[in-house]
């Protein structure tokens, strides 16, 4: 089976992969990162011919380069630089830098293997490709393209109903059905509805004239526990400071959970909660979340009605209502929101993720505030990491 190319342009990728290589482009230029592909459904078998036809969208997908109209979209955009532009415009996907195979049981083995600021951009694009291989090469399309458009349509429903009233952005790049269905999601909701502000999706922010949102990933986090000058439990700080010296205020949502939300506190200082717009959530309870970081600003004399709380942790519509109903008198609440737009389906989606697991041949690690969630192919570092963390959370927690 010979599918149609998958990926048609290079916007069609998150903004923050933008945001984060502009900031490497700038800075770390001599970081090399190794990326590993993880499907955390359980019996996912992909066939030879899905690999195969995975392979060949990948060598589709080297084959593009940005148009001059998406370049100029992109200066449009009130942070990125023109310099960073300029070096997009000489940019490709280099096919070298990607391995795709298979087990003898049917698990998929990616990785991506070269300089971080080229290798950090095939993950959203890796992620759609294999995404899409699958349910159409696995299931009938039409049924569940059918399943997805009733879906939609109760979604819309109760938003012009008024049973859905916060507002958020679409993030479904990475766990989309296909990009067919994105367009159709994105579309509807933007014509149809006013609860949503934008979407990650760069190419489909620029088709349709919308917001294109979005910060950096725990990646960006990540990269500085491979920079040998930078002690393991102070990369949060590194990686903030570095983020507004290229940014000066500007694009400023933090994530907090790389290795874990409350080390992460300890260099939110006052300085940086107010430097930053707000913070998101991706990992552990919500509301012990939320609860926390609206004590932070507290802490600060900082009145949390003007931060933003930005949840993003695997949501559906009626979750991300409670959050809103629970949150809204105390701070701003805004979502992201992702599988439960672009693949909500009569099947189950995938959950897959492609995430940097070495950088300048060190392992590197997320923790996160949910273990589940941990990932590290090293365990002796990842044991290593924490006890770091732990130290520090100890020693600055102490009267």
């Amino acid at each position: 089976m010979k599918l149609e190319p998958i990926v048609i342009s290079l916007l069609d990728t998150d903004l923050y992969k933008f945001n984060m290589d502009q900031v490497i482009f700038h800075k770390h230029t001599d970081l090399c990162g190794q990326y590993y592909f993880k499907c955390r459904n359980d019996n996912v078998v992909f066939t030879q011919e899905m690999v195969d036809e995975i392979n060949a969208q990948v060598d589709h997908l080297c084959t593009l380069r940005f148009k001059k109209e998406e370049l100029d979209y992109l200066r449009s955009i009130r942070f990125i630089k023109n310099d960073y532009v300029e070096f997009l415009r000489l940019w490709h996907p280099i096919r070298d830098y990607v391995t795709v195979g298979r087990t003898d049981d049917g698990k998929l083995e990616i990785v991506v293997d070269g300089p971080l600021f080229s290798a950090m951009q095939f993950e959203i694009y890796l992620l759609e490709i294999v995404n899409e291989v699958y349910f159409r090469m696995n299931y009938d399309y039409e049924t569940l393209k059918k399943s997805a458009e009733e879906k939609l349509n109760a979604k819309i429903k109760a938003m012009n109903d008024g049973v859905y009233t916060f507002r958020f952005a679409e993030f479904g790049c990475r766990r989309r059905l296909s990009r067919e269905w994105e367009d159709v999601v994105v579309r509807r909701f933007a014509q149809e509805t006013n609860n949503m502000v934008g979407t990650s999706n760069v190419y489909l922010a620029m088709k349709y004239h919308l917001t294109p949102i979005g910060t950096y990933a725990h990646e960006y986090v990540q990269m500085y526990q491979g920079i040998d000058s930078i002690p393991l439990a102070y990369t949060n700080h590194f990686a903030m400071r570095d983020w507004y010296d290229e940014y000066d205020g500007d694009n400023g949502t933090a994530l907090t959970d790389t290795i874990t939300t409350d080390l992460f506190l300890l260099d939110f200082n006052r300085s940086m909660v107010n430097n930053y717009t707000g913070v998101r959530h991706d990992s552990g309870d919500p509301y012990a979340w939320g609860e926390k970081m609206i004590r932070h600003y507290e802490k600060y004399g900082v009145d949390p009605k003007t931060k933003l709380l930005l949840f993003s942790d695997s949501l559906d519509f009626d979750r991300a209502q409670a959050l809103y109903d629970y949150f809204k008198d105390k701070t701003k609440v805004s979502f992201g929101i992702g599988t439960f737009c672009s693949n909500d389906t009569c099947e189950k989606a995938l959950n897959i993720i492609i995430k940097l697991q070495y950088v300048n041949g060190r392992p590197v690690a997320k923790l996160s505030d949910n273990p589940e969630k941990s990932m590290c192919r090293d365990t002796a570092y990842l044991d290593y990491l924490k006890r770091s963390v732990d130290f520090r959370l100890h020693r600055e927690s102490r009267p």
